[in-house]
């Protein structure tokens, strides 16, 4: 402590007010900000820690896949996707299982596979037989059928020799297409299930050149 003096006689001297620091508001304002930042940066990482436990290795569809044809390992693709298991895909372990199994649907490259487009059932089904009709190109109604594809067999009139109508035509018989080849230079097989009821007349009337093929419903 500092003594003042006078003519060397001590004396007590004034003593000097302490400073008073002024104290900083805190605004309502920016206290909510913080706290909000805060909350947003925790749901943040909590996202980010959901995410990376989602991701998980589905199976993928790598080309395009026909209605009714069976999974080969070259239609398929193992992908790793994050979130995931909302759409429901088939993970990449289950690839033996799914292997073999049919196309429910057309499949399309790039697509996450799922369950509910596979089946083990065959095209061919109860009460069904199968048979191989040859057509000329003009005769196919689309450049390509598919495994699936509904088609009409519409019995022809039969012409005689010269020309005139000996037989009445117009009868009708649902099928659905099985599979198709198309040779370069050669008539197109086209392989249909029909009702087993309905195969002697499309035999007879195929043998004849009376059959004319209509799609009425693509795969």
């Amino acid at each position: 402590m500092s003594v003042a003096t006078r003519n060397g006689t001590p004396m007590d001297a004034p003593v000097a007010p302490p400073r008073v620091v002024r104290q900083r508001r805190i605004r309502p304002g920016l206290l909510g900000l913080a706290v909000l930042l805060i909350a947003l940066g925790g749901l943040g990482s909590a996202f980010a820690v959901t995410s990376v436990r989602s991701t998980g290795s589905y199976l993928a569809v790598a080309r395009p896949v026909d209605v009714g044809a069976q999974l080969t390992t070259d239609d398929l693709v193992t992908v790793r996707v994050s979130g995931g298991r909302e759409l429901q895909p088939v993970p990449a372990s289950r690839l033996k299982e799914v292997l073999g199994l049919r196309a429910a649907v057309r499949l399309t490259p790039g697509t996450l596979l799922t369950k509910g487009q596979l089946t083990d059932a065959p095209l061919l089904g109860p009460g069904q037989q199968q048979l191989a009709l040859g057509l000329k190109p003009a005769q196919v109604p689309a450049r390509k059928l598919h495994p699936g594809d509904k088609v009409l067999l519409v019995s022809t009139p039969d012409r005689q020799a010269n020309g005139s109508a000996a037989g009445g035509g117009g009868t009708r018989f649902e099928g659905t297409v099985i599979d198709s080849v198309a040779p370069e230079h050669d008539d197109v097989v086209v392989y249909v299930a029909l009702a087993v009821r309905d195969v002697p007349a499309v035999v007879a009337l195929a043998a004849d050149d009376r059959i004319a093929l209509v799609l009425t419903e693509a795969a």
